[in-house]
């Protein structure tokens, strides 16, 4: 692989606080301790962690068992993930502590205590038994991100119910596609919910889905979110109202085995059929809950904020399990991030003294496009740490975080991990490491992770890139795909003979140890024989003073085999007089920043990107612009589909 320049020039440090490191969670002395015990005896390292951390019902003897690729942890001890996020809280003085304080796009503010939310659970779970629901069934959840959506997810586990949250901005085509492949039983919705004001049917949509064939179906509970008047077949429909006691019952917590499954999440595979990914309950819950311990430092007086939608595993790790295991307090936003204006994050951190902030890069230069003056009209003096989430931050997004957000005091944790991973991997200490912009730093005690080259042999030249794969089990990892063991082995592990876990990205690892993420194994350019990483050329774009966002894709060239097609949005400041001018002058910038073999043959210049809901860019469909495609897979969870005919239209 090429050498890559661009970020082997970033060398800006930045250190902790005195007073933050005074009060960190883990100190240096800290992070030796558990190294040494690590390195000397793993399992004896994981198994005082989950013996500590965590409340079960019959202990275990067995730590990690089983032969690659398919571990178990704890496989003896029994336990129940809700009653480790609710009951254990509910016997202490923290039952009327705040769990979960939920803020609506109209700004109507819940609080929900630990008690409240204990019963709401319950409730519910009394009438989930009611409808004959057992151990192991699957149930679909199709909601927003409110208080209801995270009470299912409990009461799920509670009973030993497996469940599947589908992100509410997906099709019913896709809907029904994962209903259909983990043959669900009971899907959860709402009438309706609002997003940049406008009113999202959600029951519309499942019941499309349902009318599509969804055999397994016998059940769809619906929350009434809204006065809106919806469908309701009275056979299959059941109002939540009607079926969730509230009189006080209290439901016995299932004995689950620690290898049992808690949920299965579908995520998207190169073939463009989602993959299942599935999660038990012991080892996934223990290093959700270190990991809001160690890498968001989260304390009993701490408001925690991650924007992320409960459709996602950080939803899942960073806003429910993780979180609510340790007691904390966490935030939820129903709204979109700009609604009804761009400093609508901002003001929601300063209106409710959020401490603690995790967000996604994407959303961070969206925000900075708009403005300094933005942040600036906020006080943001509650903030004490900040974190970022799926994808590498580009150095000068993480310089505007930390100045204009974090008021350059507050430590940044940017971290690495997948939805296959349950968990951070790689991401900074907070109390003790110094952090470069642009690197997740190290991984975290009791993850061993390496750079390797095609042939699984550790890559040497520390400015070389190479495949970065997980050398030995963690506790959270994934337990496989849902019905396809195949898949699961090909995917993640056949590549080097199941010795490694195969993350699919690439990285560097520079002689300090940090590790580098240069983009995806399958985001890499060919060009002319040269292999670069499109998340190099996207940063070396982005740190020009003109451009906001940056996309880099290829498309097939009849010399260099492949050339780079770059797709760039420029800040609200700057007028763009000539874009050919405009577009030489970034290809000699990426020139200096890299080298003229990354120089992009071609720039679109455009208002947005392709993203999410969530914020991710989806980059195939740039792919399939870039090379004159037609649009190919589902565009439902697109934030804006008129952008695409924009593109379209300048290419």
């Amino acid at each position: 692989m090429k050498n890559i320049e661009s970020n082997l020039k970033e060398k800006r440090t930045f250190k902790p606080s005195e007073k933050f490191v005074r009060q960190a969670n883990l100190k240096n002395e800290d992070l030796a301790t558990l190294l040494t015990k690590y390195n000397s005896e793993p399992d004896l390292f994981w198994k005082e962690l989950a013996n500590t951390e965590l409340t079960w019902i019959k202990k275990f003897n067995t730590v990690c068992t089983g032969t690659s690729p398919f571990f178990k942890w704890f496989e003896d001890g029994t336990l129940n993930v809700s009653a480790n996020c609710l009951d254990r809280h509910v016997e202490t003085d923290k039952k009327n502590k705040i769990a979960i304080k939920h803020v609506s796009e109209e700004n109507t503010i819940t609080n929900i205590t630990y008690n409240q939310l204990f019963s709401k659970v319950n409730s519910f779970s009394s009438g989930l038994k009611k409808l004959g629901l057992k151990k192991q069934d699957r149930v679909i959840i199709y909601m927003p991100t409110i208080p209801e959506s995270i009470t299912v997810m409990l009461s799920c586990a509670r009973l030993g119910i497996i469940h599947s949250v589908v992100f509410a901005g997906f099709s019913s085509e896709s809907l029904k596609d994962r209903i259909n492949d983990c043959s669900a039983k009971v899907v959860v919705t709402v009438d309706s919910f609002k997003r940049g004001g406008k009113s999202i049917r959600a029951k519309d949509t499942v019941d499309k889905a349902l009318d599509m064939g969804c055999p397994s179906i016998d059940h769809c509970i619906v929350y009434k979110n809204s006065s809106e008047k919806i469908n309701f077949t009275k056979s299959r429909d059941i109002w939540w109202h009607d079926i969730a006691d509230e009189n006080g019952v209290i439901v016995a917590p299932e004995e689950m085995s620690a290898e049992d499954l808690l949920f299965i999440l579908y995520t998207s595979g190169s073939t463009g059929k989602p993959k299942g990914i599935i999660h038990s309950s012991a080892g996934y819950l223990l290093n959700c809950l270190l990991t809001n311990k160690w890498v968001f430092d989260l304390k009993n007086d701490d408001i925690f904020w991650c924007t992320a939608d409960i459709g996602w595993i950080t939803g899942h790790s960073y806003v429910v399990y993780g979180p609510l295991a340790l007691g904390a307090t966490v935030l939820i936003y129903d709204g979109a991030p700009t609604y009804p204006g761009g400093d609508r994050f901002w003001k929601i951190i300063d209106e409710n003294k959020v401490s603690v902030f995790y967000t996604a890069p994407t959303a961070i230069r969206t925000l900075m496009k708009l403005g300094d003056e933005l942040p600036s009209k906020h006080k943001l003096d509650s903030l004490r740490l900040l974190g970022t989430v799926g994808e590498p931050i580009n150095p000068e997004a993480w310089i505007w975080y930390h100045k204009n957000i974090g008021k350059e005091n507050c430590p940044i944790v940017d971290t690495w991990w997948q939805t296959e991973t349950g968990a951070n991997m790689i991401a900074p200490l907070p109390g003790i490491y110094q952090v470069i912009p642009g690197t997740c730093t190290k991984p975290l005690p009791g993850i061993e992770v390496e750079v390797v080259d095609s042939e699984g042999n550790k890559v040497q030249n520390a400015s070389q890139g190479g495949n970065l794969v997980i050398k030995k089990p963690w506790p959270s990892m994934l337990r496989g795909i849902w019905g396809d063991k195949d898949r699961y082995i090909n995917t993640y592990w056949k590549k080097y003979d199941n010795k490694f876990y195969i993350t699919g990205d690439t990285a560097r690892k520079d002689e300090d140890g940090n590790i580098w993420i240069m983009g995806r194994s399958d985001d890499v350019v060919n060009v002319s024989g040269h292999r670069l990483g499109t998340m190099e050329i996207e940063s070396a774009i982005v740190s020009h003073e003109f451009v906001a966002e940056s996309a880099v894709v290829s498309y097939p060239h009849e010399i260099k085999g492949e050339a780079i097609h770059a797709f760039v949005v420029l800040r609200d400041n700057f007028k763009l007089h000539g874009e050919k001018q405009f577009a030489d002058e970034l290809r000699e910038w990426v020139k200096i920043k890299i080298g003229s073999i990354a120089k992009p043959e071609r720039i679109s210049f455009s208002t947005n990107l392709p993203k999410t809901r969530s914020g991710k860019i989806m980059r195939r469909l740039l792919r399939n612009i870039a090379r004159g495609e037609k649009i190919s897979g589902d565009t439902s969870t697109l934030e804006n589909e008129n952008i695409l005919n924009q593109l379209k239209d300048i290419f």
